[in-house]
């Protein structure tokens, strides 16, 4: 999702010959009374939400990737059910509707809300958003923008689900409604996902408990090397990195490695020898990062650096990637634009179309009334205008947020349900909207004379919201699409998704506070332990617009790159966010990628449902969501005292280090990690069934 994408070329060729095409018929027919939203699937769909919401929140916050649930879901669901006794196909889809509310309202969160953190500083010197960082606070924002995302997409489903049906083929709906179809005719596709899930569990506890493996072997040159001075090269050698490679596949996780492998291999060497130390701390000094100065190790009596590799990322080289992000972003959204105008012209023409209709309604083309769209985008605002710690000078300046948020809102949840569409929630560039959004909420601040600090706080809502509307809102096309093609009740299904977004917005906020209690080195966990990139530049962002508080020459650069990088053909959002991101986390994600390579040598491709369903991928999604709910636990373990000692006292670390050396400790963890990989291969070499 955060790695945006491009429109498929000639994706409208086909649009003539399709619009005479029937529609399809419905698995379940219209006149069928069937079980759906009963209190068992709400139930079991509410605690998938909750695994893969707490799961996406912590991978997001420290790779900025996401991988879509839905199929996990769908797949999961149909085992737990066998389980328990049988389910109807209509209870299983609604089980991965409110579940796959979870992920998409995590990843609009995550985006956007860290920002607050890192926004301009107030009068006593205190950041002006880090008081809205609070629990209340991004529940709130989760929670409009969830719902708004919901709200929107009612009255658009005929039009774009039902419609234009031969136009918008939803790939993940669709892929996801051949899943709920296998299920119902039978088959264990599960398994392989719950194997997975095992295995990361186990390897996390010897890892973050234990800590039998290393968490990040690393090869580190000195400043005084002659040929690549402060070079570094490391993995965080983790369950969820691997399996998230593998998902994306061998070009993406090249993709973003080389950035990483420029930054840290080519960036960081070169300002190395172009800029003394001193530079580098009066820098940090500068930008305020004191906590990267004690992390680096700097020394003003010698005027040297430990660690002057993170002192140069920390300094420089994440401004240049934040450009280089903002930047494809924007390209992103350039190359998007033809559709977005298409979409959006289409989607109010098809509304005006809609004629008013009479005599009863079909089971399958039962929608919430519109009255509920308009009385809940109503309550929105005035929910914003009125709770007191939402930003804002006075209710008159929330109110404008609220309507800029409504405006916003309908235009991008439109682009971004049509956007994916053509080509999938993976690639819906919720990045590049977030940061047009951005642009012209400042602009209108500009405009206004609100140019101080403290109305970044402001924006950034603004900002939040319609990202994590438009986030849902995709998620949101592709279930629907996903109950078009199996027979479900609209009206079901859009209840289940706002339940699923109001018990998702409980969790993400838990699960974000959880992984912000303060490091050593930092008062918050967020910025320093988890680097949360898409956040930390939406928050640059509003700061160049409203406070001119950027090093505007280090961001062209980026901005440089990207423009580079995409002339040559190579995605260049992908490309920016490894640069961005430490080689740490991209390493192990190309990892993973090239398992994917290997073993789907000498295969044929297959369709996307076949591909999605693959024991690789399986396996690859247990590994995702194993390892990263076990980190949010051992996190959430971390933040208490007790707890913690007694995670101190069991770990292994310390004599493994000294028993075997440092070096030795750090290759049996690499052992530890090729194994798993070889697990995945083996797995992933099965014939599929």
């Amino acid at each position: 999702m955060p790695l945006g994408g491009s429109v498929l070329s000639g994706a409208r060729e086909p649009e003539a010959a399709a619009q005479a095409a029937p529609p399809p018929e419905p698995y379940v027919g219209p006149q069928v009374k069937m079980a759906e939203l009963t209190v068992k699937a709400v139930a079991l769909g509410i605690a998938f939400g909750v695994i893969f919401g707490a799961a996406t929140v912590y991978l997001a916050l420290k790779a900025g990737l996401t991988v879509s649930a839905s199929i996990p879901i769908a797949v999961l669901a149909i085992a737990v059910f066998k389980k328990l006794g049988k389910s109807t196909i209509l209870e299983n889809n609604i089980v991965q509707t409110i579940g796959s509310a979870g992920e998409s309202i995590a990843a609009g969160v995550v985006f956007t809300l860290p920002g607050f953190l890192f926004l301009g500083s107030g009068p006593a010197g205190h950041g002006v958003g880090e008081a809205y960082f609070s629990y209340w606070t991004i529940l709130t924002l989760a929670m409009v923008g969830g719902v708004l995302g919901v709200l929107m997409m009612i009255p658009l489903r005929r039009s774009l689900i039902v419609q234009e049906h031969a136009n918008l083929p939803y790939p993940e709906g669709t892929a996801c409604a051949s899943v709920l179809i296998a299920g119902e005719k039978g088959g264990d596709l599960a398994r392989t996902a719950y194997i997975g899930l095992a295995v990361a569990a186990m390897y996390a506890v010897l890892q973050r408990i234990l800590h039998v493996i290393a968490e990040v072997p690393s090869l580190a040159l000195k400043a005084t090397n002659r040929y690549l001075p402060a070079a570094s090269v490391s993995g965080e050698i983790t369950p969820e990195y691997l399996g998230v490679g593998y998902i994306i596949g061998p070009r993406i996780a090249g993709i973003l490695v080389a950035g990483g492998v420029l930054a840290w291999l080519g960036l960081i060497p070169l300002i190395t020898v172009l800029t003394s130390p001193d530079a580098m701390a009066a820098q940090l000094t500068r930008l305020g990062d004191f906590g990267t100065l004690t992390k680096a190790g700097w020394d003003p009596k010698t005027h040297l650096f430990a660690n002057t590799a993170l002192a140069v990322y920390r300094g420089y080289v994440r401004q240049i990637g934040a450009g280089a992000v903002a930047a494809g972003g924007f390209i992103t959204l350039i190359k998007t634009l033809p559709t977005i105008v298409s979409s959006f012209k289409e989607s109010i023409a098809s509304l005006r179309r809609r004629a008013a209709g009479g005599g009863e309604v079909l089971r399958t083309e039962r929608d919430l009334p519109i009255s509920v769209v308009l009385i809940g985008s109503l309550v929105l605002i005035l929910v914003i205008a009125v709770l007191p710690f939402v930003p804002g000078t006075s209710i008159a300046s929330k109110l404008l947020l609220g309507l800029l948020i409504v405006i916003f809102g309908f235009f991008f949840v439109t682009v971004a349900s049509r956007v994916v569409g053509l080509i999938g929630s993976s690639s819906n560039p919720i990045s590049g909207m977030t940061i047009a959004t951005l642009m012209a909420t400042c602009l209108v601040f500009i405009g206004l004379g609100w140019t101080g600090d403290v109305y970044q706080p402001m924006a950034l809502c603004v900002g939040a919201i319609v990202c994590i509307a438009a986030a849902n809102a995709g998620a949101t096309s592709q279930d629907l699409k996903t109950g078009y093609l199996v027979g479900a009740t609209p009206r079901a299904q859009q209840i289940g998704l706002l339940i699923g977004v109001i018990t998702a917005t409980i969790v993400v906020g838990l699960t974000i506070r959880l992984l912000d209690h303060p490091t050593a080195t930092s008062l918050h966990g967020i910025g320093d332990k988890y680097p949360a990139p898409q956040a930390t530049l939406m928050a640059m962002l509003i700061k160049g617009l409203l406070a001119h508080n950027l090093d505007w020459q280090f961001v062209m650069v980026g901005v440089a790159l990207a423009v580079t990088v995409e002339l040559c053909g190579v995605g260049a959002l992908s490309f920016a966010v490894g640069a961005y991101l430490p080689l740490s986390t991209t390493a192990p994600i190309f990892f993973g990628g090239v398992v994917r390579a290997l073993a789907e040598r000498g295969r044929q491709a297959g369709s996307h449902a076949e591909a999605e369903l693959g024991p690789g991928n399986l396996f690859a999604t247990g590994l995702v969501a194993g390892g990263a709910v076990m980190g949010v636990l051992v996190a959430g373990l971390s933040a208490f005292d007790r707890p913690a000692a007694f995670l101190d006292k069991i770990s292994l670390e310390h004599a493994l280090a000294h028993g075997i050396g440092a070096g030795a400790y750090q290759i049996l963890g690499l052992a530890f990690f090729v194994t798993m990989a070889g697990i995945l291969f083996r797995v992933a070499r099965r014939p599929q069934s």
